[in-house]
């Protein structure tokens, strides 16, 4: 009987891999959090957080069942790139029906003033990417830098440390307000960029 919890995520996908699902179930409740950080950031057109959510442990699964150890790159690395490229295309997919100009999805995280890391070969790959690609996403910053206009001084704190993961308690007491204020916030900032994103005009906020 195995003990789980005390098993590294590399030895937990070799036994999910045999069939087991008790050792499946043990990692994916290990990444659900990861997976539920990496929709977070995100908009669907026609479509709610809770769809990428799901897309994201659709991604989750594949990576269990295609890792190998053979990869120069940990399984939790692999997870995040898996989990990500699967968020990434549903974005696309439904994109594409509706605002042509977004379809390659934009992404709150990698607009904003934190550059991503440089020490991961995972994010050198994903720089590896068609000129179209690099032209969509210089239109997002684009986009992004004429969104954040549309938020207050406080509701740029709030998206910040949102996108950092933190809770709403986190948050109020960094920015000392009530958890209340901290929430509307946020849905404030949900309406404004689903507003800008549905008009497809920069301007409206």
């Amino acid at each position: 009987m195995h003990d789980y919890s005390q098993l590294s995520d590399e030895q937990l996908q070799k036994l999910a891999i045999t069939g087991d699902t008790e050792a499946e179930e043990a990692l994916t409740k290990r990444y659900s959090r990861l997976v539920s950080h990496c929709a977070q950031p995100y908009f669907i057109s026609g479509g709610e957080n809770a769809d990428l959510t799901q897309e994201g442990m659709v991604g989750l699964l594949s990576a269990i069942r295609e890792y190998s150890a053979d990869r120069s790159v940990p399984f939790g690395k692999y997870a995040e790139l898996c989990i990500r490229r699967r968020i990434f295309s549903a974005i696309r997919a439904a994109a594409r029906q509706k605002h042509e100009p977004l379809n390659n999805g934009i992404s709150l995280e990698e607009t904003l003033i934190n550059p991503p890391r440089e020490n991961t070969r995972i994010v050198q790959d994903q720089r590896r990417v068609p000129e179209e690609q690099v032209l969509a996403r210089e239109r997002a910053q684009e986009f992004y830098q004429n969104y954040l206009r549309c938020l207050s001084p406080f509701e740029q704190e709030i998206l910040h440390l949102y996108l950092d993961g933190f809770s709403y308690r986190s948050m109020a007491e960094k920015t000392g307000r009530e958890e209340k204020s901290v929430d509307n916030a946020v849905q404030r900032i949900r309406r404004k960029l689903a507003r800008t994103l549905l008009s497809g005009e920069n301007s409206e906020c």
